[in-house]
């Protein structure tokens, strides 16, 4: 029988807890790495779902936002739809105002007239006396300190007498500071208005699919009415009438919008869901539903930024009367082009060009056709008068001129529309 040797079996029991350990931290290892890889697997799927959602701003490689991917992640709405108009009702609708005009005009009575004896007529006579009545209203929105923005034709007759209604009814007398010749678009100065300046946003940024509020003072009667729409179509071109006996004009490079726009909404801001002004009411359709147009809002920042600094605007004027070229006046008038300005009379024999202006100044007659200005071709979507009219006073700018089918460069000083 063996004698017990406790060194000996200690040294036996450390080998065994040694490979045991040895065995265990190799079981632990690979264990380890089976989980490692498992959890990489999962990740990697999860990453699948996740990554769209959550990495989505970075973009296609090189993750570079485009313009379109700015615009459209500024339009995200953290709130919905409902709460953000209603936000827009609350803060925003004390800076659309009501225009009204009014004119002295002459007062009638019931009168009897004999055109022949014994016969009587009863007709409607003039009493000699006037009185001041309404003639017209639209809507506006205050767009800097004591300036109302609203429509040209809204403020179309230089006879008539201005007044802005506010949101506490308050009626002030209202000037008419500027009317764009271009732009279906007036600046009005309104003394102590004490109203906040509505935020003018962006309207080259703005998409088709885009939602828009569209406010004013429906027929004239019911004020800040609100209509909710989408931007329904960009750069249209609309010919807008006020009516029988009054003056069309084309409007180009319009928004369109299926907000309601009615008789008495012109003027009024259309605004994007951030509660910013991004276009002026200006139209409807005649007979069609949800069909509007607003003028976009970058039109008339140069002018009130004038308006602000200088406290009065002023627009470049060339001079000249003229038709634009297309290729059915081309074909009519054996014409050698089919774009550009053709100078010429007005329909009623008013001059080509006027007397002391700079066209001629600068030597511009009647039969000239203006091809470009300043490099920029002079066609029916980028008519003569909208590219002056992006030029300032005192501007000189090259005019590329077409007489008798020869090419003749001039430069030409804008002056003020007189």
């Amino acid at each position: 029988m063996a004698l017990l040797d406790p060194i000996g079996q200690e040294k036996k029991f450390k080998a065994y807890l040694a490979s045991q350990w040895s065995t265990n931290a190799m079981g632990v290892a690979g264990a380890g790495i089976v989980a490692s890889l498992l959890l990489g697997f999962v990740g990697g799927v999860a990453a699948l779902y996740v990554a769209p959602n959550y990495l989505g701003f970075l973009g296609e490689p090189p993750f570079v936002r485009t313009p379109a991917q700015e615009t459209e992640q500024a339009y995200q709405p953290t709130t919905t739809t409902e709460e953000l108009v209603i936000a827009i009702a609350r803060t925003q609708a004390d800076s659309v105002v009501a225009v009204v005009a009014t004119k002295d005009l002459p007062q009638f009575e019931r009168c009897f007239i004999s055109p022949f004896p014994g016969i009587q007529i009863p007709n409607l006579c003039e009493t000699g006396t006037t009185q001041n009545q309404e003639i017209g209203a639209g809507s506006g929105f205050v767009a800097a300190e004591n300036l109302v923005v609203t429509n040209k034709h809204v403020v179309a007759d230089p006879g008539a007498e201005y007044v802005v209604v506010t949101h506490d009814n308050r009626r002030l007398a209202a000037e008419v500071l500027a009317r764009d010749p271009v732009e279906d678009l007036a600046i009005l100065r309104v003394e102590e208005l004490g109203i906040e300046p509505l935020p003018l946003g962006d309207s080259d940024v703005i998409s088709v699919g885009q939602m828009a509020v569209a406010v004013g003072n429906a027929l004239g009667e019911f004020e800040n009415s609100f209509s909710l729409g989408i931007i329904s179509g960009l750069s249209r071109t609309i010919t807008a009438t006020g009516g029988a006996g009054t003056e069309s004009e084309v409007l180009r490079k319009v928004i369109q919008t299926d907000a309601a726009i009615n008789p008495g909404n012109s003027g009024g801001p259309l605004f994007n869901l951030r509660g910013e002004v991004i276009g002026v009411n200006v139209a409807r359709a005649q007979g069609a539903d949800n069909v509007g147009f607003a003028v976009p809002i970058n039109r008339i920042k140069r002018s009130l930024e004038q308006a602000t600094t200088t406290g009065e605007v002023v627009f470049p004027f060339l001079g000249v009367r003229f038709i634009i070229i297309n290729e059915e006046i081309q074909d009519t008038g054996e014409l050698p082009v089919s774009y550009g300005a053709l100078v010429q009379q007005g329909d009623y024999g008013e001059e080509a060009v006027a007397s002391g202006s700079p066209a001629n100044k600068a030597g511009i007659v009647a039969g000239d056709i203006i091809l470009e200005v300043q490099g920029e071709q002079v066609t029916e979507d980028n008519p003569l008068g909208d590219i002056v009219n992006r030029y300032a006073v005192g501007d000189t700018v090259s005019l590329l001129l077409l007489r008798d089918e020869k090419e003749i460069v001039m430069s030409v000083r804008l002056e003020e529309r007189p």
